[in-house]
């Protein structure tokens, strides 16, 4: 089975197909988060730091850090955001950007095995990033969309990732340095979205055999209570063969659905990771304070 080998410089990441699901916090993005931007633009970083604490403490295996703000320079910020979050944490990142120049400067100063965000089927983009990501030795998010847009047909969507991986290999990448976005819909807007994803989930394992991950967020995009969606989401698209996601940690829901789904699935021996989060909350407290726990008097 295809394994995906991401690395920090102290840590190892491996995305696969029978290991447990691998969650990449989203938080780091000043898309939507008005003050996040302003201060990184200012130079500012002290919110990134503790939002990357924050969600690897809620239990994020992966960073994503994205730095895309109008009119700033984005390179230098997404370069400084990188060194300044892998001094506070050990896992590895996601470079994120659209901007070619940018993801080299965070490919320049990234300590370990990174995974580029992204690449798409489009021509221009294909012959500049590709070659970025083999002279790194990264992994690259394939997005499955092109010159034509994103079709709502998954077989026009698995052609695209197909190209992908095979230009990549032209550069010398392997299959198991390219993570598939099948690119999630909104469920709100296309109702056959979810019908569409899990279809094309299936063939990338079947077929391409590579791993795959989303924006899984963007699936309840204009609904109320939106967490529930992503929750209920997340343990389908698992089953159907999806291997790690971008979102939010710090919504218990969310993870809890993951853990979960890996516990049904077997990928949570011993059911070691579940009994770890969930176990009586008053030991773990104690636990926690250095505390040895104490008998229940017998009445």
């Amino acid at each position: 089975m295809t394994d995906t080998v991401l690395s920090s410089a102290t840590r190892e990441v491996v995305i696969g197909f029978d290991r447990p699901f691998v969650l990449i916090g989203e938080r780091i993005n000043p898309t939507g988060r008005k003050i996040l931007a302003a201060e990184m633009a200012a130079g500012k970083f002290s919110r990134v730091e503790a939002d990357a604490i924050a969600q690897v403490a809620a239990g994020a295996q992966m960073l994503d850090v994205n730095a895309g703000i109008p009119l700033a320079d984005e390179p230098a910020i997404l370069a400084k955001a990188i060194q300044l979050v892998q001094a506070v944490t050990d896992v590895p990142l996601t470079i994120d950007s659209s901007i070619v120049a940018a993801l080299e400067a965070g490919l320049g100063v990234y300590q370990g095995k990174a995974l580029v965000n992204s690449v798409t089927g489009e021509e221009d983009r294909l012959e500049t990033v590709l070659p970025l990501v083999a002279k790194h030795g990264a992994a690259v998010v394939a997005i499955s969309n092109d010159e034509t847009g994103i079709s709502e047909d998954p077989d026009v969507r698995f052609e695209v990732a197909k190209k992908i991986v095979e230009r990549a290999a032209d550069h010398g990448i392997s299959s198991a340095d390219i993570v598939v976005d099948p690119l999630v819909m909104p469920i709100g807007a296309i109702n056959t979205a979810g019908r569409q994803v899990m279809h094309l989930l299936r063939r990338l394992r079947e077929e391409l055999k590579v791993n795959t991950t989303c924006g899984a967020s963007n699936v309840s995009f204009g609904l109320p209570n939106r967490n529930g969606i992503n929750a209920a989401f997340l343990p389908m698209a698992m089953a159907a063969g999806m291997t790690s996601a971008i979102t939010n940690p710090l919504h218990p829901e969310v993870v809890q659905a993951i853990l979960g789904a890996d516990v049904m699935m077997g990928h949570d021996p011993d059911c070691a990771r579940w009994i770890t989060q969930y176990r009586d909350p008053l030991l773990s407290q104690s636990a926690s304070r250095g505390e040895r726990p104490r008998r229940r008097r017998r009445v």
